[in-house]
């Protein structure tokens, strides 16, 4: 038998929620433009995010393929059809959600025995992918949707508990370990952390890490940063659940009417929800700015565009051709990239702020949960290319409330204020070094290739242990 493995195969198995399912079929697609063979795991509900650009690929000798398992959704007490993570807005349904999760361990068993890759990327939701990919005799990588530094960060309050030196919440702590000199309070952590509770979610993050820590044992202990997306901003409608053609096309035009740098784009995600009192402190301090603006507002299955009680009486008619609101879904990375625009107000969560890194762009930080502090702090405190609008308090999807005034100041301060081109300036130096990193002879373009060589390394001792 060959010492050399057969065509390198990867599965990806990502967390369902669209900050983790779009990088994951980024990641697949580096991957396969390497000539691996790669098969990502979902659901019927989120197979429609993959599709489009599965169908690019079956003519090319990068291919990525589907494998399709059922969402537990009956069996944890779930809607039928409940199968992503942005469609909660209620901490009960959270929590059933990833027990659901725990359900997949079976299926994920059964197409480990069927498919037999050399290697599995497994969200680090998913713990006990660790010691199915073992029985397997596979290597598990553990996928993160955040970034380096909230990780550093989490392991330091994790490891030192500096929130435990301070006599109040809202005393400033220094996080021990890190190359910069970041402060945060201990409102600003996760409460779970904070206040010392346990639950079914915080298990099982404590299960991931114990998980992660065994995984390295599979896997020579090398960290490769395989960074950005190589996503361009019009292939970002292809991966999207709605793709509103007329959307997409007349914010373009709305966009190419304007300077260069003289637009703010308001954007939180897909997991915030923000309640009607504070949409309505934003569009208040955005119209009290006097900048130009495109807002992105989540739009909920039963909203009702006649009943929004949230905007101000003549709102939109005031901010005709000065501010844009779009409801539901908007093609972020091509509204990043477009000249006109010139400032980011972002919730901090990684794909966001990662987008907005790559586009040049200043920003106004707004975290809301999960590690999004953390990643304000690398926004403003290590990169310094943003200001805080003044979130204080880590508040499991609804966030701390922010009024008008604290809005409209941050955002003059990104769009006209006195350090405004300093911030730009650098902003873009550093857009320019992300999108560098992923080119070949690029930092990331050669970590992907350290990778791949060391998966099929592992590959090739497993088939040389087997022959004999």
């Amino acid at each position: 038998m060959s010492s050399e493995p057969d065509q390198l195969h990867v599965l990806f198995f990502p967390l369902m929620a669209h900050g983790h399912l779009l990088p994951t079929l980024d990641i697949a697609r580096l991957f396969a433009a390497r000539g691996v063979k790669t098969t990502i795991i979902t659901t019927p509900k989120n197979a429609h995010i993959f599709t489009k650009t599965i169908e690019k690929t079956q003519n090319s000798s990068a291919k990525i393929s589907l494998k399709i398992i059922e969402f537990p959704a009956k069996e944890v007490g779930l809607p039928e059809g409940l199968e992503n993570l942005d469609l909660i807005t209620d901490q009960e349904t959270h929590q059933k959600f990833f027990s659901a999760m725990s359900l997949l361990e079976q299926p994920l068993n059964d197409i480990l025995r069927e498919l037999y890759p050399h290697g599995l990327v497994a969200d680090m939701f998913f713990p006990w992918a660790t010691d199915v990919a073992s029985k397997h005799g596979i290597p598990r990588l553990v996928f993160h949707g955040t970034s380096f530094f909230s990780m550093c960060a989490a392991n330091s309050v994790a490891k030192f508990k500096p929130h435990k030196t301070v006599s109040s919440n809202t005393d400033p702590f220094v996080l021990p370990g890190l190359p910069d000199k970041i402060e945060l309070t201990s409102l600003q952590i996760a409460d779970h952390i904070r206040l010392g509770f346990e639950n079914d979610f915080t298990r099982l993050l404590g299960r991931a890490h114990e998980a992660e820590n065994r995984s390295f044992g599979m896997l020579a202990q090398f960290l490769f940063a395989i960074g950005i997306s190589k996503r361009k901003p019009r292939e970002e409608t292809q991966t999207q659940t709605q793709p509103p053609l007329r959307k997409h096309d007349y914010c373009l035009k709305w966009l190419g009417s304007k300077k260069p740098n003289s637009v703010v784009y308001v954007c939180f995600g897909t997991n915030s929800n923000f309640p009607a009192s504070q949409l309505r402190e934003i569009a208040l301090g955005l119209e009290a700015s006097g900048q130009e603006f495109i807002w992105v507002v989540k739009k909920n299955k039963n909203d009702d565009d006649q009943q929004e009680d949230w905007l101000p009486e003549g709102y939109e008619k005031r901010m005709e051709g000065k501010g844009l609101i779009i409801r539901g879904w908007a093609p972020q990375v091509l509204i990043l990239e477009h000249e006109s625009v010139g400032g980011f107000v972002t919730h901090c969560g990684w794909n966001s702020a990662l987008e907005g890194i790559s586009a040049g762009l200043p920003m106004v930080t707004w975290p809301i949960f999960a590690e999004q502090f953390y990643n304000e702090k690398l926004i403003t405190d290590v990169l310094k290319i943003g200001v805080g609008v003044g979130a204080q308090q880590w508040i499991r999807l609804v966030g701390d409330f922010i009024k008008r005034e604290a809005i409209e100041k941050a955002v003059k301060e990104i769009m006209v204020g006195e350090k405004v081109e300093e911030m730009r300036s650098r902003a873009k130096t550093l857009g320019e070094l992300a999108k560098s990193t992923v080119e070949e002879g690029g930092s990331s373009y050669t970590d992907l290739g350290l990778l791949i060589k060391e998966l099929k390394s592992y590959g090739a001792l497993k088939q040389a242990r087997l022959s004999h």
